[in-house]
């Protein structure tokens, strides 16, 4: 069977005000999806490794790769990844690239997360 059925509810009573609020307050599709993308970044173990050292400091690629355990080549791919989806940035120093996390925002998703996984 080609199309998909839809199977009525088997509640007898909608709460119209409730659908209706959220229908009004529910982001465009295309959002949901750019947060659903956000959300995959972080469920790489490494790239939140990586963010939780620029959340306590900014540092550079050879920092990474020490801190880490990891080739130059490997963090900077992750980074290419992380600075993708905005979440990095980069700053020059001479010939140093030195990366922080992008804004209090990132910081905030982190530390929220991280009180979430330890929490009691």
């Amino acid at each position: 069977m080609s199309e998909r059925t839809v199977e009525a509810c088997s509640y007898l009573c909608v709460h119209e005000d409730v659908v209706a609020q959220v229908q009004r307050n529910m982001p465009q599709e295309e959002t949901l999806l750019q947060l659903a993308d956000l959300f995959k970044v972080f469920g790489d173990g490494t790239r939140v490794r990586i963010l939780y050292v620029l959340l306590e400091a900014e540092v550079c690629v050879c920092d990474l790769a020490m801190l880490l355990g990891m080739t130059q080549s490997a963090v900077s791919h992750q980074l290419r990844i992380l600075k993708q989806a905005r979440l990095i940035k980069a700053r020059r120093d001479g010939k140093t690239v030195f990366y922080s996390l992008a804004d209090t925002h990132v910081a905030a998703l982190l530390r929220q997360g991280m009180e979430h996984v330890t929490e009691d």
